[in-house]
């Protein structure tokens, strides 16, 4: 099973990029915490500090990826063409 999916790319997302070090991302609606985080942390080669996710009604679930200080949220954006 994939938990990622595909990374959001609203404004308010983008902006969290700068403001909060945090990457937004729709996730399996069956993906845990540690799914997510094993799966990121080992496609971009970074660590994550801690992540928050959010189920949303049309049976999807949103996770809030925030990265650890000497990763920049911004480089990923930028891999994934967000910014």
């Amino acid at each position: 099973m994939r938990a990622l999916m595909y990374p959001v790319a609203t404004e308010k997302a983008v902006s969290m990029v700068d403001k909060l070090n945090t990457i937004m991302y729709v996730v399996d609606f069956r993906a845990s915490k540690q799914d997510i985080r094993k799966e990121f942390e080992s496609t971009f080669n970074v660590k994550v500090e801690r992540i928050n996710t959010v189920n949303m009604p049309s049976n999807t679930k949103k996770a809030l990826i925030k990265l650890k200080q000497p990763y920049k949220a911004s480089d990923i954006a930028i891999k994934l063409k967000l910014v």
